[in-house]
């Protein structure tokens, strides 16, 4: 599962070093390289419900194993493309396979464990969620740098294949074997509504910065939202007349789910927002290259690992949604801290803002391992895909809307002003959403008296107890 989230986050963010180069190879225009980028998040954001659901139906075993055999053979396929339009067309498939393959992951992670061992399980994957949009970058900016083969930008793609073929062949050996439920019907027309309700609103997220906001966006963002709406109508009147709707009702009438995903919407928008942010900074306002800027985001990363270790190894069982407000609470005092040390931008060396943004990403890894834990812990086995397609969207589109608005309001910032004030305009948006992360974590109920599967702890020992007794 790890595997399937790093490959992911890499063709997320990898792909952004490699704008020259492309240009250089296939004469790529800037419109071209907005493609390359952002159509990838365009068909990977419209997909990730629809994957959800069709786990249900197919098994999440199948399923991951087909899609991540997809997702590595279009990488290799983007690595091939001999001109700008058929990268472009690959990367749109690319998004495809990986909305298919991120739902079966966190359901399988979900099906295969429960109560402390599934915030355990989120203690590793958190960390993973900041190591691999962070690291991106670097490895890009390491194997372009290199030319390995004279490769040059086609590196970027072929990492993939290794990575997915090794995945392969471990995943084909140890995920069981559980059978989809055929009952389980896909509402096509629920299906293409969400589809074009989340292009909607993804593709101006992706593309309207750099064309400084036209009226087009606006619109698409409102026709989105009101596909969402349309969406939400159909699913109720699919449900009364007795068809199996895209996505089960029943997940948003439990609290820690809804609340979850509200949590999820405002925490990664902050998130993945601010990387961008401290990416832009050392690029565009210090002049370091890619390679360089990636390993600036390094105590990021390892804060990060260390804040989800500490999360997933004891702190969310023991304090509950406290280890949430902790969180925030420390992601607060790193970004405080790094106001102070941005200090007047007439001088700048990066070892003067490792403590703030080490400490950011300390706070960071304690709310994901204990965030993901509680959504997933919230629903009932059949509506894992429905929940776990929610939960990757939701993500999904939110660190879209927090790359739109903080690259906007930095951009703007650095016009008028120091680069190191463009960031600290960057950093109130970011203190405004934890904040209100930080006040929504208290209609949370403090602790989980359920494990994964909605059994009492009590039955969950019993239950455990006796399945081994039979198997022996």
């Amino acid at each position: 599962m790890l595997t399937a989230e790093i490959m992911d986050l890499l063709d997320s963010t990898i792909v952004n070093v490699a704008g020259p180069d492309l240009e250089r190879s296939l004469g790529a225009s800037a419109l071209g390289l907005q493609w390359v980028i952002g159509g990838y998040a365009l068909t990977l954001g419209a997909g990730l419900i629809l994957g959800g659901r069709l786990g249900d139906r197919f098994g999440r075993r199948p399923m991951f194993l087909a899609s991540l055999l997809a997702f590595t053979l279009v990488s290799m396929l983007c690595a091939l493309a001999p001109n700008i339009e058929l990268l472009i067309a690959a990367r749109l498939v690319q998004g495809v396979a990986g909305a298919m393959l991120l739902p079966q992951g966190l359901g399988l992670l979900r099906e295969n464990f429960s109560g402390k061992e599934l915030a355990q399980v989120f203690g590793i994957f958190g960390p993973v969620l900041g190591l691999g949009g962070i690291l991106g970058p670097l490895i890009g900016g390491g194997l372009i740098e290199a030319n390995l083969f004279g490769l040059g930008w086609r590196a970027v793609f072929l990492v993939n294949v290794p990575i997915g073929l090794a995945a392969l062949i471990v995943a084909w050996r140890i995920l069981p074997r559980r059978a989809g439920d055929k009952s389980v019907g896909v509402d096509a027309v629920g299906a293409s509504i969400i589809v074009a309700a989340s292009a909607l609103l993804v593709l101006p997220l992706n593309f309207g910065q750099e064309q400084d906001w036209p009226l087009w966006t606006w619109l698409s963002i409102a026709a989105g939202l009101i596909g969402f709406r349309v969406f939400a109508w159909q699913q109720r009147a699919a449900s009364r007349r007795g068809r199996t709707p895209l996505v089960i009702p029943g997940i948003f009438s439990r609290r820690a789910y809804t609340l979850g995903l509200a949590g999820i919407a405002l925490y990664f928008s902050a998130l993945i927002g601010t990387q961008l942010v401290l990416t832009l900074f050392l690029q565009i306002g210090q002049g370091f290259s890619a390679g360089e800027a990636g390993l600036g985001n390094l105590p990021v990363a390892l804060g990060t690992a260390i804040g989800g270790a500490l999360s997933g190894a004891f702190l969310a069982e023991r304090l509950g949604r406290a280890v949430l407000q902790i969180g925030a609470v420390v992601q607060l005092i790193g970004a405080a801290l790094l106001w102070i040390e941005l200090g007047d931008g007439s001088t700048f060396d990066i070892w003067q803002i490792v403590p703030g943004i080490a400490i950011a990403g300390v706070g960071s890894g304690l709310v994901i391992a204990a965030l993901f834990s509680i959504i997933l812990a919230a629903v009932r086995d059949e509506e894992i895909g429905s929940a776990s397609g929610v939960l990757t969207a939701v993500q999904s589109i939110a660190s879209s809307i927090g790359v739109a608005v903080f690259g906007s309001t930095f951009f703007s910032a650095i016009a008028d002003g120091s680069p190191a004030d463009a960031f600290r305009s960057t950093l109130l948006i970011q203190a405004g959403l934890l904040l209100g992360f930080f006040a929504l974590t208290f209609l949370f109920p403090k602790k989980s008296r359920t494990d994964s599967h909605g059994v009492e702890a009590s039955q969950l020992v019993q239950s455990t107890t006796e399945h081994d007794l039979i198997g022996k």
